[in-house]
């Protein structure tokens, strides 16, 4: 799944996640087929985002999960020795991936 901008949605996308105000009110719900009619009408209802199946839209600043990983290798490289932080890397690294997996 991919969140992106409005103005990146077309039609054919189809909705990962529901599209609601920042009330919490449905707009459209998750599985819903994007038409260019509904990504008008979301456009004029303020919606900035959504969340859309698949990896529609490349985005040329987009990591690779690889180099994901490495960054934050290199970012705790000089914290190897403490356990706390040991923890956090790690768990970093398992969400990265994690959030991979969900795409």
């Amino acid at each position: 799944m991919q969140q992106i901008l409005i103005a990146q949605a077309g039609e054919g996308m189809i909705l990962a996640k529901d599209v609601e105000t920042a009330e919490g009110r449905v707009l459209c719900g998750k599985g819903t087929e994007l038409t260019g009619c509904l990504v008008e009408r979301l456009k004029k209802m303020e919606v900035t985002h959504v969340t859309v199946e698949g990896h529609p839209v490349e985005d040329a600043n987009e990591k690779t999960l690889e180099q994901e990983l490495l960054d934050i290798e290199r970012r705790f490289s000089r914290v190897k020795h403490i356990p706390p932080l040991r923890h956090l890397k790690k768990r970093l690294m398992e969400r990265a991936v994690e959030a991979r997996k969900e795409v």
